[in-house]
This record gives structure tokens, C-alpha cells and sequence, in this order.
């Protein structure tokens, strides 16, 4: 049965950690500032506001940037577009 079929009262530990990593997994968000960030969504709400973790925010000036940010809240009204799991898509 489908993980995200079953109900979580009916869930082993296990299961719930499986089902966990399926749906917060890593997503590459493009921002309106022209920023990218690679990182773990905790929450979100229909805004698009979402408290992402281990996030990796890049830019391109003159030269490819990036830093670290380990808990971060975004606003969703600078949110473009939101791409789950770009790092094992070609899998």
C-alpha cells in the first residue's frame, strides 16, 4: 500500500519516518529577486510562506555565489516557482 494512502494512525514509526522524507524532501525554489534556494521544506501554507532548513542560497554576480542558512522563513509573495526533488529527478 501507498504511503501516502494509509493513515497516520495506522503508521509503524518506520513507516511515518519513510513517509516524512518522501513529502519534505530537498526542492529548489526561484525567487523574485533572482536568488535560488536548495533546501528542506519543515511547513508552508497557502501563501507560499514556508520555513525551509539547510538551505543553500545561490546568486550569480560578476561570479556563482552561495551561503549557508540552517532555518530560514520565506515569504511566498517572492516565491516563482517551487521544483521538488530536482536532485535525484533524473533517477
Amino acid at each position: 500500500m501507498n504511503l501516502l494512502n494509509k493513515p497516520k494512525s495506522e503508521m509503524t514509526p518506520e513507516e511515518l519516518q519513510k513517509r516524512e522524507e518522501e513529502e519534505f524532501n530537498t526542492v529548489l525554489i526561484n525567487c523574485r529577486n533572482n536568488k535560488k534556494l536548495l533546501g528542506r521544506v519543515k511547513a508552508f501554507d497557502r501563501h507560499c510562506n514556508m520555513v525551509l532548513e539547510n538551505v543553500k542560497e545561490m546568486w550569480t554576480e560578476p561570479v556563482n555565489k552561495d551561503r549557508y542558512i540552517s532555518k530560514m522563513f520565506l515569504r511566498g509573495d517572492s516565491v516563482i516557482a517551487v521544483l521538488r526533488n530536482p536532485l535525484i529527478a533524473g533517477k
